[in-house]
């Protein structure tokens, strides 16, 4: 081989700058070019609206699958001025729509992540062929047009606004994607799954693709995880108790809050559920263990107080609480620490202990009020391992 073939120095290296890179590379930001990216897009767009309405500043987030392929996601906030905010410096849309750095969202607790990456609205720009972006703001509607990620021309006036908001519409670039085909079933559950975890956030999504003519679903709950509980599937078999055991509490230990709720159900089958600042963590972590350490103590420490269990008996540990057992556990923390890059374990050390500690509390309370049904778990529990 001659000094020339194997010859490599700066004149061979590609630097790629702010959205250039982003479609050169979309599987880095979004995760994948199929419908898994597609909705890595749209939870990055919906992120912020859902933020608006959180914190109080608007009322209600709406997603729409258009007819034509585009997707559209508002909300009856403020609206974002295009241009920097003079109250709070923070980034006007231009800049949140073209600057990847600027919107960088902190994963506090106050901030809800749809988005495995925390994508900013520049990377949904980006990878859209098409985008529009239209504030309803002090009156006056304004309009500004993309094309992969570059704007057309100027924020123009269109006519005044009776409403304030700020809607984003957008079509994912087919040349890029191997699929523009949003799942409503899959966003469905994902808008659900997201109203359970944030007590009282109105959101709707709209699909205008059928045939038949379009199907929407809204949802919001009051309940919390305890309706997020109730909503789990009932498998054959009698009920252990009626009763939602749940409580949310804040621990500056973990500086965060913790919201939990669990009953134990009619089938063997144990379903338990976990999230961290409303993401699904579907190996568990340090919320999910402190949950079955807290409910572990809490059935052992009943149990041998009344005799259920003897000085002899083994405990009733971590790995015998399952039988029937169905719980969600929600942490949102300022801090959140993952194992791993997809996020799917939460590793935050002192959320353990202190998951645990309040569980054990609220359960062992519940179990002292209701003996009859405590008894009932318990027995249960025990019968199950004897039958193993």
């Amino acid at each position: 081989m001659s000094d020339e073939a194997i010859k490599y120095d700066a004149s061979h290296i590609q630097v790629l700058t702010g959205l250039e890179a982003v479609r050169k590379r979309p599987g880095l930001y979004v995760g994948s070019t199929g419908q898994r990216g597609l909705h890595q897009m749209l939870f990055g767009v919906a992120d912020r609206a859902v933020d608006e309405a959180l914190s109080g500043r608007a009322g209600s987030v709406g997603v729409t699958l258009m007819a034509d392929g585009a997707v559209r996601v508002t909300d009856d906030g403020p609206g974002i001025p295009f241009e920097a905010a003079e109250d709070t410096g923070g980034p006007g849309l231009e800049a949140l729509l073209t600057d990847l750095s600027a919107g960088a969202r902190p994963g506090s607790r106050r901030v809800v992540t749809l988005s495995l990456f925390g994508l900013t609205l520049a990377v949904t720009n980006a990878l859209s062929s098409r985008l529009t972006a239209e504030v309803r703001r002090e009156g006056i509607c304004r309009v500004q047009e993309y094309a992969y990620g570059v704007a057309v021309a100027p924020p123009a006036a269109t006519g005044p606004a009776t409403r304030s908001g700020t809607t984003i519409t957008f079509r994912p670039d087919a040349t890029l994607f191997e699929t523009t085909e949003c799942s409503f079933a899959v966003l469905a559950e994902r808008f659900r799954e997201l109203a359970f975890l944030n007590r009282g956030l109105d959101i709707s999504l709209t699909d205008e693709r059928p045939p038949g003519g379009p199907q929407t679903v809204r949802y919001r709950f009051l309940g919390g995880v305890r309706d997020f509980v109730v909503s789990v599937p009932a498998r054959p078999g009698t009920p252990v108790h009626t009763d939602v055991i749940g409580f949310e509490q804040e621990d500056p230990r973990m500086a965060g809050t913790m919201e939990v709720a669990l009953r134990w159900c009619g089938s063997r089958e144990e379903r338990v559920r976990s999230f961290a600042n409303s993401m699904a963590t579907p190996y568990g972590g340090t919320h999910e263990s402190g949950l079955r350490d807290g409910v572990a103590a809490a059935l052992d420490g009943y149990a041998r107080a009344r005799g259920l269990l003897t000085a002899a008996d083994p405990g009733l540990g971590a790995d015998r609480i399952g039988e029937g057992l169905t719980a969600v556990v929600s942490v949102k923390l300022d801090h959140p620490e993952f194992v791993g890059a997809t996020r799917g374990e939460l590793g935050n050390v002192p959320v353990r202990a202190c998951v645990a500690e309040a569980v054990q509390e609220h359960l062992g309370s519940w179990l002292e009020e209701h003996p009859y049904e405590a008894e009932a778990v318990i027995t249960r529990i025990l019968r199950a391992d004897a039958l193993d």
